[in-house]
């Protein structure tokens, strides 16, 4: 294997970081440079096992001698910063010592009968990486983003997604045109219309591959999303609480479709 580039960095002025850091800390920036940022080993270690490797490694100084061989080959060129550069490229309250640039992969054909999450502005980067998360671990490989969702390769959404992009087929900035070109149902979640989702299991309802259309925050699903929807369906709350985190909706939704073969 050919030993990957180094090349050391010791001033904030140098062009270079500069393009970096403004990566790592703007939430849209790598649309401009068709890069992303990914911060600490866990990222690495997912996008390894799926077979991506990142195009640029970058080691804290005092981590650079100590680094795994695995890490040092990942990319095949290493930046090492002093560590204090590298705290300010960090988007973490405690830095990783270590970070990797990736391409930003070409965005997918959407899929007609794939199953899939539509994001409907949901806002919140720690929601939609949870939702990205959920729709990996129960086989929602295809996820539309409409216009008004975080970012999908923000570094806040990226960290709670916790590797979970590298499994995902992701369609940004969609609008509801795009949708129509599904043809598997499309189910709504709704606080006060359609099935409960634990009878509509029961009764063998839910079907797979299935679309889940998952809202904003406060707003919920858009009307003219809602409208689209073959299928309505609530979540039983017997402990008497008004509503569901959309994150925590999600899960419950996608993990009942999944699991409703098996039942």
């Amino acid at each position: 294997m050919t030993s990957p580039q180094v090349l050391n960095i010791s001033s904030r002025d140098n062009a270079l970081f500069k393009d970096l850091k403004r990566l790592a800390h703007g939430n849209t920036e790598y649309r401009r440079q068709q890069r992303f940022w990914a911060e600490g080993d866990h990222l690495l270690r997912a996008a390894l096992g799926r077979g991506v490797r990142p195009t640029i490694g970058l080691f804290a100084a005092s981590y650079w001698l100590e680094a795994p061989v695995p890490y040092v080959q990942a990319a095949p060129k290493n930046i090492v910063l002093g560590d204090a550069l590298f705290d300010e490229l960090s988007t973490l309250e405690s830095p990783a010592r270590l970070g990797f640039v990736f391409d930003l992969p070409q965005e997918p054909a959407i899929q007609a009968g794939a199953a899939t999450v539509i994001l409907d502005r949901v806002q919140d980067a720690g929601n939609v990486g949870a939702i990205l998360r959920s729709a990996s671990a129960f086989g929602f490989k295809q996820v539309i983003a409409l216009k008004g969702t975080a970012a999908l390769w923000s570094t806040k959404v990226l960290r709670a997604g916790m590797g979970a992009h590298w499994g995902l087929q992701l369609v940004e900035g969609a609008s509801l045109d795009q949708v129509d070109v599904l043809t598997v149902p499309l189910l709504v979640t709704s606080s006060h219309r359609g099935s409960y989702l634990h009878q509509a299991l029961l009764k063998k309802e839910l079907l797979m591959p299935c679309a889940w259309a998952l809202g904003h925050e406060g707003q919920g699903v858009c009307a003219e999303l809602e409208a689209r929807a073959s299928g309505h369906v609530r979540i039983a709350q017997p402990g008497g609480e008004e509503s569901l985190n959309v994150a925590t909706a999600a899960a419950i939704c996608l993990h009942a479709s999944a699991t409703a073969h098996l039942a």
